[in-house]
């Protein structure tokens, strides 16, 4: 557990990447298999997770991130987006992965679908949206810390214009929305935003006992 804090310490919004530093594959991996394993609501992980390998796309989704360098300079580009209007069909699925990992018979989960269907889809689709589009964000946690004890820098950003990301990547044919968006690479030596000490409420004031 030390470790742990230690590498959260280690860790912080890098401002500037270093492009001759490329993420092995083989972290890479560990990276996509944290945010798989990460929790959600349900167990229904209503997004997707879409790296964007293409030069020319992440030079087009630059302007859209306010110009921000980490867009085309860190090793990996990922967009969290969250499955617009999410309902009956997709907890369907959901129900249809569960009982063939588990091996159990279709009828026995039914009263569990049916039930996911009753919180989820009368929901109108303005809060099924948002309610999506925060699943995001704990797949985010996850990749920070597994990035953290890999000693590999994430940036999350909000900084960025979701409709014109969408209309970039074609997302809204595809029932998505970009929520989130993380670059993963190695720091430049270079960024004077590793050297700041980390700023953050203390226990007294961030922690409450009732």
């Amino acid at each position: 557990m030390n470790t742990f804090i230690e590498n959260q310490n280690w860790r912080y919004a890098t401002k500037k990447f270093d492009t001759s530093k490329r993420v092995s594959d083989a972290n890479l991996q560990v990276l996509k298999e944290a945010m798989r394993l990460s929790a959600s609501s349900y167990g229904l992980q209503p997004y997707k997770i879409i790296f964007i390998e293409n030069p020319d796309l992440r030079s087009k989704l630059q302007p859209a991130a306010w110009g921000q360098s980490q867009i085309v300079e860190a090793s990996h580009l990922v967009i969290f987006a969250n499955i617009t209007n999410f309902g009956d069909t997709e907890i369907d699925t959901a129900i249809q992965n569960l009982t063939t990992t588990r091996g159990l018979p279709a009828e026995a989960l039914k009263g569990y679908g049916d039930f996911m269907k009753s919180r989820i889809t009368p929901l109108a689709l303005e809060k099924r949206d948002i309610w999506t589009a925060k699943q995001t964000y704990l797949a985010l946690g996850n990749l920070l810390n597994a990035a953290a004890e890999l000693q590999i820098d994430v940036t999350p950003m909000e900084g960025f214009e979701p409709a014109q990301f969408n209309e970039i990547l074609g997302l809204e044919a595809m029932n998505l929305n970009a929520a989130l968006v993380a670059t993963i690479g190695y720091r430049h030596e270079e960024d004077q935003t590793q050297h700041y000490i980390k700023v953050r409420k203390s226990n007294e004031e961030l922690f409450l006992t009732l």
